[in-house]
């Protein structure tokens, strides 16, 4: 546990919470991304989040390249998932360069394929479940998979694993409920994805050990 790199990234994302906030604001709405906006309502948990898990990663990875990484990933969800509630949108303005910012942090500190190949992985098994089944999720969700993958390399499975069957609760709720009619009644599936990269970042490797311990 690193405390000092813990500190760092605490203050790290204070700072950030404002501009992340901001670009939560203007992606959606075609605004140029350093458009001066007003604090949203939702800042609060914004810089909760931001500051949070950027505290969290300092502790966990390191002041490092690698903690640098994992921070990164945590506020670009943190901004998604607002887009993603708010808007039901997953922009491309802030997803694209993000997977190019990830993939070059995670190669600098491992040079690898892992992440370039997870990033392509992801994104592919994504596409072809829209090819199936287009209206279960949209391009916006294949490409926060690539993101993911770019971020998290080989755990992606992991990460969209548990997105998915995190997704699915609600979902059956849903059927339950209402029956066929919930099909009309779509639900964002970005914030599930990014509660699954949460836990396969921080918990990927002993979740990982588990499996393979239950010799499946």
């Amino acid at each position: 546990m690193d405390v000092g790199g813990g500190f760092v990234f605490l203050a790290a994302g204070l700072v950030l919470a404002p501009v992340a906030d901001q670009l939560a604001t203007n992606a959606p709405i075609g605004a140029p991304l350093q458009r001066r906006a007003g604090l949203s309502r939702a800042f609060p948990l914004v810089a909760l989040g931001t500051a949070g898990f950027g505290a969290a990663c300092g502790l966990a990875f390191g002041l490092g390249l690698e903690g640098l990484a994992a921070a990164m990933l945590c506020w670009l969800l943190v901004i998604l998932t607002r887009t993603d509630l708010e808007h039901r949108l997953l922009p491309d303005r802030i997803v694209l360069p993000g997977t190019v910012l990830l993939l070059g942090l995670r190669t600098l500190d491992d040079p690898s394929l892992e992440w370039v190949a997870s990033a392509l992985g992801a994104g592919l098994v994504l596409f072809l479940i829209v090819l199936v089944y287009p209206k279960g999720m949209g391009m916006g969700d294949v490409k926060l998979a690539a993101l993911l993958g770019a971020g998290l390399g080989a755990h992606v499975a992991i990460a969209l694993f548990l997105g998915f069957f995190a997704a699915f609760v609600p979902a059956l709720a849903l059927l339950l409920r209402h029956g066929g009619a919930a099909r009309r009644q779509a639900i964002p599936l970005g914030p599930f994805l990014a509660l699954g990269a949460l836990l396969a970042l921080f918990f990927g490797a002993e979740i990982w050990d588990w499996y393979t311990d239950l010799g499946v």
